[in-house]
């Protein structure tokens, strides 16, 4: 459980920077301030995937409470207006926490209520229920008022008010219904209320403090369809049951025993593991990243506006299914992309409004590779890979060597080559307009390492495959690109890699992509190099949250990501903090240290801070990105799928030693036992 109390709750500035968010499986979310104030044009009570998981509609933004004890009114909401915060909610919240969902503790003139929310899995329903904990003797009459607040956009849009609104309210019995625009989905609010007010005002000049700081639209309006009242005198519950399909009320209370009782088995851990709050948490945050996509699954790169990317997917599959014993899903998310695989490519991304995916990456379709290993190494279903992919894996191969788009090719020397003027293609990919900040054209370090990778997975599953000559094949290949890579890419003066070659071109550049050639399972690099690479990257990139994107000491180095949107595509990979390579790094530092108790033991105290970050920014959750300065502010995404995968994978497999957990338990119960005596 992460809990705030009123030292926290009822402090604006510290409790608008901590946010919660709730998924459900498709897409969907819920999602604001612990105060209830919205600082997003991404935060809502109801975005609904409308085209699982894509078509994202924010349909209710929020709430508006108000209490009425004995005549007199108290506002529980907050909200961002020109020049003043309107009204003061938060100081009657008493306590914050997710247990397992959001939920508000409120204390006023004598009542105090306890409000809980969360989205029903599987569907576009939203639960949010009211508990009287407390009413003094003294008090007559105690009645809650709710004013829905409807935005009905695209979830990257603002709504204004216009008369092209429909505002009319369909009445039935414990049930409202409206549906402001043709061809959107209706808007269902089942409820227990002993009343309901038709008003359609609405309500104008909210503003979203992020948008604004980063440059973009942030003013919007919202309408106000009705009122609910409910008269808690002498009650002590309330609820509504918002959908964008017809629910009864009467299913709320099997709807929080479905949900609590599915998280408690996804959190669920062995006792003997140690960490045990961190992993747990992680394993609820991984939840919310897998996703519906038709009859397969795949994964949200990050809440709260981006969708499924491919890239994204394969670096964190490993860690958000094979960690958390999830493995059906994982085969899921593989077949998925496989149906998409086009020219030898991987879709780099599903567009929002479910157009024909795009594939402008190199990277994507070689992590393809490395997480279809990872499944063999952690279910050894060898039928699986073998009836459903392998033929993906040689059309791949075959496709990289006659040439695919963007100029990616096998090239003469054995290494893989790519690119083309403007257009970004590895995973340093930030653009602004035609700006390609990183272009990293030619043969990016990290590529030769996948690709090698690639090869050699390929060449062992063809032999299972009973494809003796393909594995051949791959094998020659293979051993090729591993000769051309140690004559060319080793950075003799700095004892490292060189990022990107590119003809005579040797860029020095001190980049953490060096590390994922030491990672990989199947490595080109000798034992002396790759030590010496491990302590570059660990000596000039690594801090607490993970590796910086480029050396303090390049003059192009930028260690804040703020301002606008072109200040800060500007420094996302040039210099900025990354979480997901963590992952790669511990690896590679164990790799080379040789998985001994004391290199374990440093690879954990790597991993530290991220407990303490669950309690900011995304609650529970790990940020897509860091500052590379002290004090690392958290920045982007408030969770990101491949930084709770990868932090994820490390933890777990440093778990699994039997002496460090023996070690690790004695050291918690002597904690225990401290704190009793």
């Amino acid at each position: 459980m992460i809990e705030f109390g009123s030292d926290i709750v009822s402090n604006p500035e510290a409790a608008r920077r901590r946010e919660w968010l709730e998924t459900n499986g498709l897409g969907g979310f819920s999602s604001s301030t612990i105060i209830g104030l919205n600082t997003r044009r991404y935060h809502g009570l109801l975005i609904a995937a409308v085209n699982p998981p894509v078509g994202r509609m924010s349909l209710l933004s929020k709430l508006e409470e108000t209490l009425v004890i004995d005549g007199e009114r108290f506002e529980l909401s907050a909200n961002q207006y020109p020049g003043a915060v309107h009204p003061n909610g938060y100081e009657y919240l008493r306590r914050f926490r997710l247990d397992p969902f959001p939920v508000f503790t409120y204390s006023v003139n004598g009542v105090e209520i306890e409000k809980s929310l969360f989205l029903v899995h599987g569907e576009n329903t939203l639960v949010v229920q009211y508990k009287r904990r407390k009413k003094s003797g003294s008090i007559s009459s105690c009645l809650l008022e709710l004013r829905p607040l409807a935005s009905f956009r695209d979830y990257h849009s603002l709504t204004h008010e216009n008369e092209a609104f429909n505002r009319s309210v369909q009445l039935e019995q414990g049930r409202l219904r409206l549906q402001p625009y043709t061809g959107l989905p209706e808007l269902h609010i089942s409820h227990d209320a002993d009343s309901v007010e038709i008003t359609g005002d609405w309500y104008r000049s909210f503003q979203y403090t992020i948008e604004r700081d980063r440059g973009l639209d942030f003013q919007e309006d919202l309408l106000n369809p009705c009122v609910l009242t409910f008269d808690l005198t002498h009650r002590t519950s309330a609820g509504v049951v918002v959908s964008t399909e017809a629910r009864e009320f009467s299913a709320i209370s099997d709807y929080r025993k479905k949900e609590v009782a599915r998280r408690k088995s996804i959190a669920q851990i062995d006792k003997q593991e140690s960490g045990e709050n961190l992993l747990g948490h992680l394993k609820l945050a991984a939840d919310q990243f897998i996703v519906a996509r038709g009859g397969f699954k795949t994964v949200i790169a990050g809440y709260h506006w981006f969708c499924d990317w491919g890239r994204d997917t394969m670096i964190a599959l490993p860690g958000l299914t094979l960690s958390t014993g999830r493995s059906d899903d994982a085969r899921k998310l593989l077949l998925a992309f496989a149906e998409h695989v086009d020219q030898g490519m991987l879709p780099n991304r599903f567009p929002d409004a479910g157009e024909q995916p795009e594939y402008n990456t190199v990277d994507a379709t070689l992590w393809y590779f490395e997480a279809i290993r990872a499944l063999l190494a952690s279910t050894g279903d060898h039928d699986f890979v073998c009836n459903n992919l392998y033929h993906v894996l040689v059309d791949i191969i075959d496709w990289h060597k006659r040439g695919a788009r963007y100029g990616i090719r096998v090239d003469g020397d054995g290494l893989l080559a790519a690119g083309e003027h403007g257009v970004q293609l590895t995973w340093m990919d930030a653009k602004v307009g035609d700006w390609v900040v990183t272009p990293r054209r030619g043969k990016p370090v990290e590529i030769q390492a996948l690709w090698y990778n690639a090869l050699r997975v390929t060449e062992q599953i063809a032999l299972r495959a009973g494809d003796p000559a393909f594995a051949s094949h791959c094998g020659e290949l293979a051993a090729r690109a591993s000769d051309s890579f140690q004559r060319t890419f080793w950075n003799e003066d700095e004892q490292c890699l060189y990022d990107v070659i590119e003809g005579d071109l040797k860029d020095a550049s001190i980049r953490p992509n060096q590390i994922i050639a030491v990672s990989l399972e199947h490595s080109m690099l000798s034992p002396e190099r790759a030590r010496a690479v491990v302590q570059k990257v660990e000596d000039e990139l690594l801090t607490p949250f993970g590796l910086r994107t480029l050396a303090q000491r390049d003059p192009r180095y930028r260690g804040r990501y703020d301002g606008g949107i072109e200040s800060r595509d500007g420094a996302y990979h040039q210099g900025t903090v990354w979480p997901w390579l963590i992952g790669p790094f511990i690896t590679a530092y164990l790799k080379v240290h040789g998985n001994s108790r004391k290199a374990r033991s440093s690879a954990r105290q790597m991993l530290l801070h991220f407990g303490e970050h669950l309690r900011d920014a995304g609650l529970g959750q790990i940020s897509e990105i860091f500052d590379g300065d002290p004090p690392y502010h958290p920045r982007g995404c408030v969770a990101q799928a491949w930084s709770v995968a990868e932090v994820l994978r490390v933890l777990s497999e440093l778990n699994s030693d039997p002496a460090i957990l023996k070690r690790d338990n004695g050291r918690n119960e002597m904690k225990r036992k401290s704190r009793k005596n």
